[in-house]
């Protein structure tokens, strides 16, 4: 029976609280009395749809208010940013607030759990079926090898016959225990493994059975693993013994019978992939020159905010322009792409794979270049992406600002999912400022040249804060103007101090190491190193490139 057809439950207004219900407004979820209906449409903003009581649709499962618990949580407060009811709101608490509709501010929930369950289905859950499979078959092989290398033994017995009965045991028992190590090894992980398969199984059922509901307090109670499951565990590194034969002199028959290579099991933290990260070997020391060269001046005839090297011989250029430009060290454009958006790309980086990263200012997105083709890889809402930078793992880093410019922070990315936020030192303070150009240096450290703060910024992987470098107290520099920043193989720090027209370079622990101030820079902006050191500088005034030799 409908609630207004008992006489003992009759339903108020929600908007006057006095008479009772006749009317529902399906785009504000809220109940009218027929004097409330003419005041409620009379707000235009918005396309009311005012129907019969009677006639409303099913009501979504909204969550239920904590503070009126007959009540459901329709709306959205944008302000508190939390869901509220219709009697939260003509309380006079939300005064002057804008709301949305909750089923709206939530809808982007649901795309979290698709991507989620895609990445799960698609990436995790069959990388980790195909390592699972992977240990199968080296379990096979181990079969085989070892076969192999006893049947070796047991040929080089036969021929020595009882002489060597006691060596033949002997290398056969060692033989053994290597085999039953490597295989209990090997079992160890592939029960790892397939425990982490079933809760990846068990993440997919629970999404799916989410996605599937219409019961928002799941969905809001939904906690994401795919950060945990994106980390995958360490591979054994096995170095499979051999067997080595020798001539055999019965005078010697110990020392020439042969020997078993040695058998280790060592766990490589990268061994298996979900994403490219390759290890890099400690890179040979190399000086600082007394004095930099400048060896190459490429002329863009376009204002510069960044440069991005494509290769040793190739650099990409963003600047006061809708183009971004690819040029070779003889100043040839090579390339030519406009920006999706027809607007001005604030930063490029260069990725692992060679394509192309471009921030957009006006349209909120990051974008990504892959065979001429421009894909949108992340939307931000009430933030401002401004610099970016593509780290050895793969990752991107965006720096933004909020809409108002109070707030500035570092986001870490794995393509559009948000892995990391660094905002906040560990008293709960900004860390910065506003306008943050950002690198990752050699040492997996994020280095940020905060321009409003006229600091760099480095914390380490987790986002703890390790320094921060105000400029060098010189008597003949003024105050410290950082804006481009990258770093190099010695994990030096290089930022461009644009007023004073010189690049600062530090060390990896923010110690001051020299000005590079001789080689006619004219308010140097961007900054980027090729694979062997060379400098780049995007000067912004003179439209011009400078590669710099300085180690």
């Amino acid at each position: 029976m409908d609630p207004l057809d008992r006489a003992q439950d009759i339903l108020l207004c929600d908007l006057c609280q006095k008479a009772a219900l006749q009317s529902h407004c399906e785009l504000c979820q809220i109940n009218l009395c027929k004097a409330c209906v003419g005041e409620h449409l009379s707000d235009s903003s918005k396309r009311h749809n005012v129907v019969p009581y009677k006639q409303r649709t099913s009501i979504p499962n909204f969550p239920k208010c904590t503070n009126h618990t007959q009540k459901h949580c329709e709306l959205y407060c944008e302000q508190c940013d939390i869901p509220v009811c219709s009697t939260c709101i003509y309380s006079g608490k939300h005064k002057g607030h804008d709301f949305s509709y909750a089923l709206q501010k939530l809808s982007s929930k649901p795309k979290i759990l698709e991507n989620d369950l895609e990445e799960l289905e698609e990436n995790i859950y069959p990388t980790y079926e195909e390592i699972t499979s992977d240990l199968n078959s080296e379990k096979v092989n181990l079969e085989k090898h070892y076969e192999k290398l006893t049947t070796a033994v047991t040929k080089q017995g036969e021929d020595l016959h009882r002489e060597i009965d006691i060596i033949i045991n002997k290398q056969k028992s060692e033989i053994d225990e290597m085999k039953k190590e490597h295989l209990a090894a090997l079992n160890k992980q592939q029960k790892e493994f397939k425990q982490i398969t079933l809760d990846i199984k068990q993440s997919i059922a629970d999404l799916k059975r989410i996605l599937d509901s219409n019961d928002v307090s799941l969905t809001s109670a939904y906690k994401s693993k795919n950060v945990e499951f994106r980390i995958l565990p360490p591979k054994f590194n096995v170095i499979l013994p051999s067997f080595s034969p020798n001539q055999i002199k019965k005078e010697t028959l110990n020392q020439m019978f042969g020997s078993l290579s040695a058998f280790s099991i060592t766990k490589e933290e990268h061994g298996y992939t979900m994403k490219t990260s390759k290890a890099v070997s400690s890179p040979p020391v190399k000086p600082l020159l007394d004095k930099p060269e400048l060896t190459t001046t490429i002329d863009t005839r376009y204002n510069l905010y960044s440069v991005s090297c494509l290769s040793d011989e190739e650099i990409w250029t963003c600047g006061n322009d809708k183009i971004l430009k690819l040029f070779n060290l003889e100043g040839k454009l090579l390339k030519s792409i406009q920006t999706k958006s027809r607007n001005i790309a604030l930063d490029i980086a260069v990725t692992m794979s060679g394509d192309l990263v471009y921030s957009d200012y006006d349209t909120k997105t990051v974008n990504i270049v892959k065979n001429k083709q421009i894909q949108e890889v992340i939307r931000l809402q009430r933030w401002i992406p401004w610099y970016v930078c593509s780290t050895s793992s793969g990752d991107l880093l965006v720096t933004m600002d909020s809409y108002d410019y109070k707030q500035s922070k570092v986001i870490r990315y794995s393509g559009s999912t948000e892995k990391q936020t660094i905002q906040f030192n560990s008293e709960g303070k900004p860390l910065y400022s506003s306008c943050c150009y950002v690198s990752e240096n050699r040492n997996l450290n994020i280095c940020v040249a905060d321009n409003g703060a006229r600091a760099v910024v480095v914390v380490n992987q987790a986002g703890k804060l390790l320094f921060r470098y105000t400029g060098h107290p010189s008597t003949t520099k003024g105050f410290f103007d950082p804006h481009g920043i990258t770093t190099d193989s010695q994990s030096h720090i290089l930022t461009t101090d644009t007023s004073q027209h010189c690049i600062h370079i530090l060390d990896q622990d923010g110690q001051f190491l020299r000005y590079i101030d001789n080689c006619d820079l004219q308010h140097p902006w961007g900054l980027c190193v090729d694979t062997v050191d060379n400098l780049f500088v995007a000067e912004c005034s003179s439209y011009k490139v400078k590669k710099i030799k300085y180690m």
